[in-house]
């Protein structure tokens, strides 16, 4: 049966096969900061579910072995190495995967972090500090989302576009953190904009917010074990989150599972941000 919009509905929901929702055949996605933990995780699972990957990386070296463990395994990717601050790599980034692939569907941005090697007073928080946070948390998503979704838009299958983001982009700390506060807040005010804009391209935008994820980026604060003791009695959950905690929701905003959603902060943080 065939609704309004030309979509494909079964007449009988038994027959409808729920779990092809969260595959993403043919699809090709782009992984920003694809070698780091978050990033490899979500590249070996968009592989599994189908996706054809761009594992993007600054180290070619690692994301070149990344992509041929994907390939190892049966999937299809191609590593692009890449500095997303700059324009002129973020758009031949994107060019590489249409080259490669012929079109872009999915884009998810892993590329940020930094706040605890830029920790600074408010009121004397360092301009070149500041600059060099939203460029490391804000514009590198900015540049390849643009290109990846003029590449949508051309292609007129509509896509998916995901950020990732922090519980800190809602919450404050007393800690130093205000570029990097501040940059992941733009970063969710962007999600809502970028979700408006793009909508009638059936276009959607969302972001998932984490708090602390075990990896290599945050071994050095979490082995501190009066930190991580704190933190851990701050989240209802009583732990931290490890990279397999992100797949989930990750695979849901970036397949046809999440068709109607769109404009969302979706916090993934063992119920932190509920109680605060």
């Amino acid at each position: 049966m065939i609704d309004e919009a030309g979509r494909n509905r079964s007449a009988n929901p038994v027959d409808v096969d729920e779990l092809q929702r969260f595959r993403l055949d043919e699809r090709v996605a782009i992984v920003t900061g694809g070698t780091g933990g978050i990033g490899t995780r979500l590249c070996q699972a968009f592989a599994r579910v189908g996706a054809r990957v761009i594992v993007h990386g600054r180290d070619e070296a690692r994301a070149t072995a990344l992509a041929q463990e994907l390939r190892d395994a049966g999937g299809q990717a191609l590593a692009s190495v890449a500095d997303l601050t700059q324009r002129a790599d973020a758009d031949r980034m994107v060019a590489e995967a249409m080259a490669a692939y012929g079109r872009v569907d999915v884009i998810v941005n892993t590329v940020g972090g930094g706040a605890g090697t830029a920790l600074h007073a408010a009121e004397s928080y360092p301009e070149s500090e500041w600059d060099r946070m939203f460029d490391l948390n804000l514009r590198s998503a900015l540049l390849p989302t643009q290109a990846a979704v003029r590449a949508m838009i051309a292609g007129g299958r509509g896509g998916r576009v995901l950020h990732y983001s922090s519980v800190r982009g809602q919450l404050g700390i007393d800690n130093g953190f205000s570029a990097y506060v501040a940059a992941k807040g733009a970063l969710d005010a962007l999600t809502r904009q970028q979700a408006t804009e793009w909508a009638k391209h059936q276009i959607t935008v969302n972001t998932v917010s984490p708090t602390f994820v075990a990896t290599p980026q945050s071994a050095g604060l979490l082995a501190d074990r009066e930190f991580r003791a704190g933190l851990e009695r701050r989240i209802p959950l009583h732990r931290i989150a490890e990279t397999d905690d992100v797949v989930g929701a990750s695979l849901l905003l970036c397949t046809d599972a999440s068709s109607f959603i769109t404009g969302q902060i979706l916090t993934l943080d063992g119920g932190l941000t509920a109680c605060q």
